[in-house]
C-alpha cells in the first residue's frame, strides 16, 4: 500500500509541472544523462580560449569579458539552485546587487582592505541568505520562485528610495584597490589584464569548488530531491536542510561576482536588484545548458558579449534576449551543452 502511494505520489510530481518553462528544463536535465568527460573537455577548451582572449581582444573587449565572468558566478547560482536542487530563483540578482552594495559602501566610508570588504560582504549575504532561504524554501514551485522575485525587487525599490546610499543615482566614484598577498606584493585592479586573469582564476576555482561539492553525496542527495522530493525523507534524509545549503553556497557566488562589480565599473545602482540581471542569470544558464555548471559560464560570455553587439545597433536589446530564452525553452533545452553531449557523446553518458 506504501509503495502504491508513493508511486502514485511519483507520477504526480513528475506529471504537473510538465507544461511549465521550469518542467521543461528539469525534464531536459532529467533525461539527458551528463557525459562528465565531454563536459570536462568543454570546460578545458574554454579555459584556453579564455586564457588567451586578451591577446587578441584588446582592453574594451578584455573589460567586457571581465563582467561577462562576474555574471557568469549569478548564471552559475542559477545552475545549482535549479539543475541541481530542482529550485528555479527569479532574485539571485539579490545577492549580486547586495554585495556590490556593501563592497561599495565598505571602500567609500571604511577600508581599502580587499580582504575585509571581502569577508563583510560574505557574511552579510551568508546571513541574509539563510534567513531569506529558510522561508522560502519551504514554499514550492512557483511560489518559491515568487518569493525571490519578490525580495528582490524589495530590494530594487529600498536602494531606489534611500538617499543616504545614492537613491536611483547610486553610489559613484568609488577607489579601485590593491589586493595585499603577502608583504611588499599587491595585485593591481586599475591593471585590467591582471584584474582579468584574477577574476578568470578565481572564476574557475568557484567552478571547481562547487564542481567538486555536488559530485560528492551532497550533490547526490540534491539531484534526488530535485527529481522527486517526496521520496527523500524515506531514504533518511531531509530536503529542506539540503536545499538551504544549497540557497546559501548559491547566493555566495552570485555575491563574488557583486562584490568585484564595484570595481569594475566605478560605481553601483539600484538596477543591479532588478528583474532583468536575474533573468538574464536564468537565460546565460539556459543558453549554455542547466545542470553542467560550465554551460552557465559559456552562455554569460555569449548573451554578453551578443547584448554589447546589439546593444550598439539599438536599445532593444531585451527583446533578443527574450526571444533567444523562448527559442531554447521549446527547442533546446538543455542548451548547447546538452547539443554537443547528444552530437559527440552519444553512448558515453555517465553521471556527472
Amino acid at each position: 500500500m506504501l509503495q502504491a502511494q508513493q508511486q502514485a505520489q511519483t507520477t504526480d510530481i513528475e506529471s504537473r509541472p510538465a507544461g511549465t518553462v521550469a518542467g521543461r528544463l528539469l525534464r531536459a536535465v532529467r533525461s539527458g544523462g551528463s557525459n562528465s568527460t565531454l563536459l570536462r573537455q568543454i570546460a578545458l577548451v574554454s579555459l584556453l580560449l579564455a586564457a588567451i582572449f586578451p591577446l587578441f581582444g584588446g582592453s574594451f573587449f578584455t573589460r567586457l569579458a571581465i563582467e561577462a565572468l562576474l555574471f557568469g558566478c549569478i548564471a552559475l547560482s542559477v545552475d545549482i539552485l535549479l539543475g541541481y536542487a530542482g529550485l528555479l530563483s527569479l532574485g539571485q540578482a539579490a545577492y549580486f546587487g547586495l554585495a556590490a552594495y556593501v563592497a561599495a559602501l565598505m571602500y567609500l566610508h571604511v577600508t581599502q582592505s580587499f580582504w575585509l570588504v571581502l569577508l563583510t560582504a560574505s557574511a552579510s549575504v551568508g546571513v541574509f541568505s539563510f534567513l531569506l532561504g529558510a522561508v522560502a524554501i519551504r514554499a514550492k514551485g512557483v511560489y518559491f520562485a515568487l518569493i525571490t522575485f519578490g525580495v528582490a525587487e524589495i530590494l530594487s525599490k529600498i536602494t531606489h528610495n534611500t538617499r543616504a546610499i545614492g537613491g536611483s543615482d547610486g553610489l559613484i566614484g568609488i577607489p579601485v584597490p590593491s589586493i595585499r598577498l603577502l608583504p611588499g606584493l599587491e595585485i593591481e585592479f586599475a591593471n585590467n589584464y591582471v584584474f582579468y586573469y584574477l577574476v578568470l582564476g578565481t572564476v574557475c576555482l568557484l567552478y571547481l569548488g562547487t564542481r567538486r561539492i555536488l559530485n560528492t553525496a551532497f550533490g547526490s542527495v540534491l539531484r534526488a530531491i530535485r527529481d522527486n522530493s517526496d521520496r527523500v525523507p524515506y531514504l533518511g534524509y531531509n530536503p529542506f536542510w539540503y536545499k538551504l545549503l544549497a540557497y546559501v553556497m548559491a547566493a555566495q557566488i552570485a555575491a563574488f561576482g557583486g562584490l568585484i562589480y564595484p570595481l569594475l565599473r566605478g560605481f553601483v545602482a539600484p538596477h543591479l536588484f532588478g528583474f532583468e540581471v536575474s533573468t538574464k542569470a536564468v537565460v546565460m544558464s539556459l543558453v549554455g545548458g542547466v545542470g553542467t555548471l560550465i554551460g552557465p559560464l559559456m552562455g554569460s560570455v555569449i548573451i554578453t558579449f551578443l547584448e554589447s553587439v546589439v546593444g550598439s545597433y539599438t536599445e532593444r536589446h531585451l527583446i533578443l534576449l527574450g526571444i533567444i530564452f523562448i527559442v531554447f525553452v521549446m527547442f533546446l533545452p538543455d542548451g548547447l551543452c546538452g547539443l554537443a553531449q547528444r552530437t559527440f557523446g552519444a553512448g558515453r553518458k555517465v553521471k556527472p
